[in-house]
């Protein structure tokens, strides 16, 4: 069965499809978000024109979602990473995501297979904080039905983009100003 925009209701957003070039250009802004349309156009070998054609594209297309600034966890106050696993009751999953998403401390969530049913990336300032943060916000949820909190020693990196240098520190000049 398909729906009236001729998409299959079952399978998501479909993917736009993308060539080498759009592929460079989410690249270099998932390495730098901050790099100017000029250094970006001058990077790939393509006219400034045409590489805020495709961003704007990739944006309206909902491939680029957003830009954001990657925080050092320990300098911003958060001491101490961990990963909590929730198990809930099972209709609980779409009340409890927007609740879960307003607590400051938790990155990140993600509805998973497995022993658990939720996996939250929580930064807290130390273990009191985190210790607070499970008995009394997690755990008093009336839908999670359990915990397990896992510390984090250390983190490896974020994905493709962490490889590369990304410390502003170390990007040219021209790449410190604004995307426009």
């Amino acid at each position: 069965m398909t729906s009236m925009t001729g998409e299959d209701p079952g399978s998501g957003p479909q993917a736009l499809p993308l060539d080498d070039v759009d592929r460079a250009i989410v690249a270099v802004l998932r390495e730098d978000g901050r790099i100017s349309m000029r250094a970006l156009a001058a990077r790939l070998h393509i006219s400034r024109s045409g590489a805020y054609l495709r961003v704007q594209r990739l944006e309206e297309a909902g491939v680029i979602t957003g830009y954001s600034a990657w925080v050092d966890p320990q300098r911003y106050g958060y001491g101490l990473s961990a990963y909590v696993h929730l198990k809930i009751a099972q209709p609980a999953w779409k009340p409890l995501r927007a609740r879960l998403m307003t607590i400051p401390e938790v990155e990140h969530a993600a509805l998973v297979s497995g022993d658990a049913d939720i996996v939250l990336l929580v930064r807290a300032r130390d273990i009191t904080a985190l210790r607070e943060l499970v008995l009394n916000s997690f755990q008093s949820m009336p839908e999670v039905l359990s915990t397990q909190t896992v510390l984090i020693f250390d983190e490896l990196g974020r994905g493709p983009a962490a490889a590369r240098s990304t410390g502003a520190a170390e990007r040219s000049p021209e790449t410190q100003h604004s995307r426009r």
